[in-house]
């Protein structure tokens, strides 16, 4: 017998970019381009808007990686700039660490 297919989301259990957008304290824009580039995970309705996970997002949120992502922009941006580029290639390093270091 094959496994029953999951109903449509809870709309009660999703978040807009917006509100993701508050809690990592960065720009709709950012929410919206971090999902594009597979570092959130998105589905979109049937109007073509993006939704996200609150279960996923609040994950994320207590395992520290909002303020690695919000390190991740700054960095980008840091990049952007020739001058600031070695700048950002260190805060990109230091968060290359932290993310793969073992917990303590």
């Amino acid at each position: 017998m094959p496994a029953p297919q999951p109903g449509p989301p809870n709309p009660d259990d999703l978040l807009s970019p917006g509100e993701v957008a508050r809690l990592f304290r960065v720009d709709p824009k950012t929410v919206t381009a971090w999902a594009k580039e597979g570092r959130l995970q998105s589905i979109k309705t049937l109007g073509g808007h993006r939704r996200f996970s609150k279960a996923q997002i609040n994950d994320l949120l207590r395992q520290g990686d909002g303020p690695v992502l919000r390190a991740l922009e700054l960095a980008r941006g840091l990049a952007a700039d020739s001058a600031n580029y070695s700048a950002a290639d260190h805060i990109a390093a230091l968060i290359t660490t932290l993310r793969t270091r073992e917990p303590r």
